[in-house]
């Protein structure tokens, strides 16, 4: 399952240019990047190019100078953390517990949802197609991930994988719903019941405090 990747820094540099860029050209990428990543997870996949150029504290015309577009930038910014997550997912499944790996990924995923609005909609299909070969493999990963647990017997077997999917997704959680406020570990105790409910018959202790 598993396939090579670079960083967005590397993909933006190679097809912005096929010579070895200035140091200080790399440098003007990275900040970029950096800022891309910030303002993504803060912003979501709308946030425009000026945006990005004053959290990295370049001008816009620097930001295209060193960039091909701002959906490139988006695109290889969005990809660099799909493998990442991709990269825990390997991990998972080399776990020799099944559930434990099941455990350890969904956990990444579901922080990762919470923390970043981007990565969010992008899962959510907002990117369109520009990321199908990502998304793709990460469903096959959790297919997997899944597949496994249930076959060591620490999964219940009348659940399809596809539902932990949509089950992962909706253990993310917004600060507010309802007038109410959510708790400093909303999302893992969210997550927690998510579990407890794939398990063939075993609860655990809830982390955090209930919402307010």
């Amino acid at each position: 399952m598993s396939q090579p990747s670079s960083s967005a820094v590397d993909r933006l540099l190679v097809d912005a240019a096929g010579r070895r860029p200035r140091a200080d050209a790399r440098r003007n990428v990275e900040r970029l990047v950096e800022a891309a990543r910030g303002a993504v997870a803060e912003v979501g996949v709308g946030v425009s190019a000026h945006e990005i150029a004053r959290r990295a504290g370049v001008g816009v015309g620097t930001f295209y100078r060193r960039i091909p577009s701002l959906e490139v930038l988006l695109q290889a910014v969005l990809e660099e953390v799909l493998d990442e997550i991709a990269d825990v997912a390997d991990r998972a499944v080399a776990d020799p517990d099944a559930w434990n790996g099941l455990h350890i990924f969904a956990a990444a995923y579901v922080r990762l949802r919470t923390e970043s609005c981007g990565i969010s909609e992008a899962l959510g299909g907002a990117c369109g197609d520009a990321l199908a070969p990502r998304l793709a493999d990460l469903r096959e990963r959790i297919r997997h991930l899944v597949e496994r647990a249930q076959s060591a017997g620490a999964m219940r077997t009348d659940i399809a994988w596809q539902d932990v999917a949509f089950l992962f997704a909706a253990a993310a959680t917004e600060e507010r719903t309802l007038g109410l406020r959510a708790g400093e570990q909303q999302w893992e105790r969210n997550l927690q019941i998510v579990l407890d409910g794939l398990r063939p018959a075993r609860s655990s202790t809830l982390p955090g405090t209930p919402p307010a």
